[in-house]
């Protein structure tokens, strides 16, 4: 029989690392909903039969809350609380009841309620984040469903050899039970980074691809599989030498592992003994357990936009601060910069607060700070909230997208007027809380001289920079090739970036995606960066290569690739640089 080869499926990577071996399909669970008429007398039953089944899934979420408390702690613990309390939403039970008291089914009444939920999540198809919370609904829905039909649980934990699981979707319940088991990774068709199964399987360091979308129609048990959980790649029936590869990929993956352990409490200090930090990105608070678990020193970059999803009015300034004061605590004693919100007026269009009409270009449109002086009273909320959040720890304060000082000014100025009512209000804050701007466009690092002067720090978003200064959509397949980091142009501007900050004493930190690259670490080190802030998975990488650097040696090669003429000469350069060590 003819066995296609190498068949590769490009996902969502949810959980860093290599793992090889046999596929197990987990079904979908089917239920049959078929719309039955309960006789007046039998419908008070009915509503207790329901009862029964919801009572059953709540013990059950209660029991997949306590081992994930045991296993990884209370922070990811919090991620089935949301089950729970979707299962306890009086809503849902008073919304059924009223379906069965009408003469329908538990069953097709459950339906019918949580289909009506999960609908009005639909027209957030580009916010990710509460996009995964739709499936909680639904795999909520699911258990309970499970439990009036009487059908028994999945039984992950039986599997007895290695094996890769290949589902649709898995609920943190089925997650936790591949803790301590032969199953080295899996795969599902959907989920999202910051989807509860992707959490937890970051805490539990299993390799995981999400967002596959068909991968279980087309995987069968007992197929060599491959999931690469760095590039959110799958591998269906790898041929000899593609299996040999990522053998040996697994065996460098386990060595490094044990290697991590070791640096993960280290400073990131070079040979010759400069020390610089490495801090994390963050989306949710949730995630806070998981960069402390890879060492991380701090947060560089709390993205702060998620609180703006999926709702019809602006977030209030309590729930802003509900939402940083769990960060700030659970970071403690490290420091934590927040960002404020880097939208678009599309979005706030959408939860009905401004009435802007689409904009053609809106990475050139009315977004972050530009937004928030155009509407002030949207910026004063989030401000207000961080600063009374910042009695709590260390917190620093990070503009997004400064273009230029009079954007820079008149956002300090808003700032300084929402300092004055807090102490007219008597309401405690940080008076020393310290300001930065995240620089982003080319205006910015023209005028850099001016900005660093009246900041307490800066933070370079290369992601935008990158963009803005090359004039490429690194999302457009048509010219995403051209989106290049090492391109003479950035690097001049990161280093006058850098040297401009510390003209004045003030430390540069960098927060892109570049800064996450081990292999341009040598060089954005060499420049003098004083900050690294990366994904979770890529602080023990970076730190790694910073421990194993001469300074000195950095500064030399930085010196000499600025002065070369081309990416591909830097490129070159820097290979060599790296061989040399490797040697």
């Amino acid at each position: 029989m003819f066995i296609d080869k190498d068949r590769t499926f490009k996902g969502i990577a949810a959980s860093s690392g290599i793992a090889i071996g046999k596929a197990f399909l987990l079904m979908e669970e089917s239920f049959c909903l078929i719309r039955k008429e309960i006789p007046q007398s039998f419908r008070e039953a009915e509503k207790k039969r329901f009862d029964d089944a919801i009572d059953k899934t709540r013990t059950e979420f209660k029991d997949t809350y306590n081992k994930i408390n045991n296993a990884l702690g209370e922070n990811y613990a919090d991620i089935a609380s949301v089950h729970i309390l979707i299962s306890d939403d009086p809503t849902l039970r008073k919304d059924v009841y009223k379906l069965i008291a009408d003469g329908v089914n538990a069953e097709y009444a459950l339906f019918k309620v949580l289909d009506k939920i999960a609908r009005s999540f639909d027209d957030t198809k580009k916010d990710n984040f509460f996009k995964e919370r739709k499936t909680d609904i639904q795999n909520v829905g699911k258990k309970i469903l499970s439990n009036l039909f009487g059908k028994e649980e999945k039984k992950l934990s039986k599997l007895d050899e290695d094996s890769v699981i290949i589902a649709h979707n898995l609920t943190p319940a089925d997650t936790i039970s591949i803790r301590g088991n032969k199953i080295s990774g899996f795969a599902t068709d959907i989920g999202g980074k910051t989807s509860h199964t992707a959490i937890i399987a970051q805490g539990l360091a299993i390799p995981a691809v999400v967002g596959l979308k068909n991968i279980s129609t087309l995987v069968k048990t007992g197929e060599v599989i491959i999931v690469d959980g760095d590039k959110g790649e799958v591998i269906l029936n790898p041929s000899q030498e593609t299996l040999l590869n990522y053998k040996k990929k697994y065996d460098l993956q386990l060595a490094q592992s044990k290697e991590s352990r070791k640096l993960k409490d280290l400073k990131a200090e070079t040979v010759d003994k400069h020390e610089v930090s490495i801090f994390a990105n963050i989306d949710h608070p949730d995630e806070v357990q998981i960069i402390l678990n890879n060492g991380a020193f701090g947060i560089g970059l709390y993205r702060t936009e998620t609180i703006y999803f999926n709702r019809d009015s602006i977030p209030t300034e309590q729930e802003h601060f509900d939402m940083y004061s769990k960060v700030i605590q659970q970071i403690s004693p490290y420091e934590a910069k927040i960002r404020t919100f880097d939208l678009g007026g599309d979005k706030l269009t959408k939860i009905g607060s401004l009435n802007l009409g689409a904009e053609s270009n809106p990475f050139l449109g009315l977004r972050a700070m530009r937004l928030c002086l155009k509407y002030p009273e949207i910026f004063i909320g989030q401000l207000r909230a961080i600063l009374r959040a910042s009695v709590l720890g260390k917190v620093k304060l990070m503009y997004p997208m400064i273009s230029g000082l009079d954007e820079l000014r008149a956002a300090n100025a808003i700032l300084n007027k929402v300092k004055e009512d807090l102490r007219k209000e008597n309401i405690k804050f940080d008076e020393n809380i310290e300001v930065g701007a995240m620089i982003e466009v080319p205006s910015a690092v023209a005028v850099m001289d001016l900005i660093a002067k009246e900041v307490d720090f800066i933070s370079i978003g290369t992601n935008d920079l990158i963009q803005y200064t090359l004039a490429v959509d690194r999302v457009n397949e048509n010219v995403s090739y051209l989106y290049n980091p090492m391109h003479p142009a950035v690097l001049r501007f990161i280093k006058c970036i850098v040297d401009e900050g510390h003209k004045v004493g003030i430390k540069v930190s960098m927060c892109g995606e570049m800064a996450g690259e081990p292999k341009y670490t040598p060089i954005i080190l060499g420049m003098g960066l004083d900050e690294f802030s990366v994904s979770p998975m890529q602080i023990i990488p970076v730190k790694d290569v910073i421990r194993n650097m001469s300074f000195a040696d950095c500064k030399a090669l930085a010196n000499k690739v600025m002065k070369l003429e081309d990416s591909k000469l830097i490129l070159k350069e820097l290979d060599l640089f790296i061989r040399k060590k490797e040697v």
